[in-house]
């Protein structure tokens, strides 16, 4: 192996020459961003990728996230998950909005139906999931119960690009669901979001709130915020869009590889798929359990001295952060699936560029660490 270190991703991009008509076109139309013609192309081609109808680009799916609180109305509590990446829950904060946490189910890592109810109060408006690691949510369930108790869905679909079930995309589910083209993920415009929306009517508003709450030269009707996508990262997201299958094929392959390799190894597991039909192995979780010849944090550590980086996604739990420790629901005695969970995590390295040399090293070392 190669004396270079080894991170838990790595981005894709495309060739640099594929990209330098975009940039000529850039400086020939000196359009920068406010909805210009790489921006208004890539919304539709992906609308097309997913089969859906409305999207709304944003600068990143964080400010996304505020933004679809706010689209919404969404105000008091909002049941969340206390296993996701900060962004999630700090949306609700930004909106001055309590998060609810609610304990996950230990097959798919993601928010429990069964223990969403007992958590809605009269103050609660929305229930807001995450696809974690790209492995689609119960949606009928989350549904049936927002339906009885009038409830909005808002689907972090950060991992979920291109994600699908039985029926196509699993953005297509809730009142809105938010995609990350961070340079984490499986696809990336360097920074970059979107929101998917259901109707016109609500991409409009989007748009609006997106722009400061311009409806006009001179007119404004909403306090919103300036998350729009500029012109650059809209091209490089066309471009990307033209390699995303092929990135897509090659993370599968590293991820059958990880599988068979890792396969009876004592006190290792691999996370399993929650149903959908097409997945993008957007990451490779592992689970260390007691039984292994070492703890999860001494295996971290060790890899991390051979050069090899993997990450503790997602430890701690949001719910252990100081902004929210002191919430009722963050009490480790309700949390007792995530937290378990969160001390046995461990993400490998996956990106289409990773080297199977690579993988069996890893996979060796997991094998036989002493």
């Amino acid at each position: 192996m190669s004396k270079e270190n080894i991170f838990v991703t790595k981005p894709t991009l495309p060739p640099l020459n594929d990209l330098i008509p975009y940039l000529e076109k850039i400086w020939e139309t000196r359009v920068l961003t406010n909805g210009g013609e790489f921006h208004q192309k890539f919304e539709a081609a992906l609308c097309d990728y997913f089969g859906v109808h409305h999207i709304c680009l944003f600068t990143n799916a964080t400010i996304a996230l505020v933004t679809a609180l706010q689209a919404l109305r969404i105000t008091g509590e909002v049941i969340t998950t206390p296993y996701s990446f900060v962004a999630t829950s700090h949306a609700l904060l930004w909106n001055g909005i309590k998060p609810v946490f609610v304990d996950i189910d230990p097959h798919s890592l993601n928010l429990d139906p069964a223990r969403i109810e007992s958590a809605i109060t009269p103050h609660t408006t929305a229930i807001m999931p995450v696809h974690c690691y790209g492995h689609p949510c119960d949606v009928n369930g989350i549904q049936r119960i927002a339906d009885n108790y009038n409830l909005k869905i808002i689907y972090d679909a950060a991992h979920a690009f291109g994600v699908q079930d039985a029926g196509g995309s699993i953005l297509r589910y809730g009142d809105l669901s938010v995609l990350s083209f961070h340079a984490t993920k499986v696809f990336n415009t360097f920074e970059g979001g979107a929101i998917i929306c259901p109707d016109e009517k609500t991409k409009v508003r989007i748009d609006q709130l997106k722009n400061f709450g311009h409806v006009g030269e001179t007119t404004v009707v909403a306090p919103g915020i300036n998350g729009k996508m500029s012109e650059f990262n809209a091209a490089l997201g066309l471009l990307q869009l033209q390699h995303i299958d092929s990135a897509l094929a090659c993370r599968q392959k590293i991820d059958e590889a990880y599988r068979l390799k890792l396969a009876g190894i004592p006190g290792i597991s691999c996370i399993q798929g929650s149903g959908e039909c097409v997945a993008n192995y957007a990451y490779f979780p592992i689970l260390v359990h007691e039984d292994y010849f070492l703890t999860r944090d001494t295996l971290y550590n060790l890899m991390k001295e051979k050069g090899i980086h993997p990450r503790r996604y997602f430890y701690p739990l949001i719910s252990q952060f100081p902004m929210y420790r002191g919430l009722s629901s963050a009490h480790p005695d309700n949390l007792p699936v995530a937290l378990d969970i969160s001390q046995k995590i461990l993400c490998l390295p996956i990106y289409p560029d990773l080297e199977m040399s690579v993988v069996d090293v890893i996979c060796q070392l997991i094998a036989n660490p002493c």
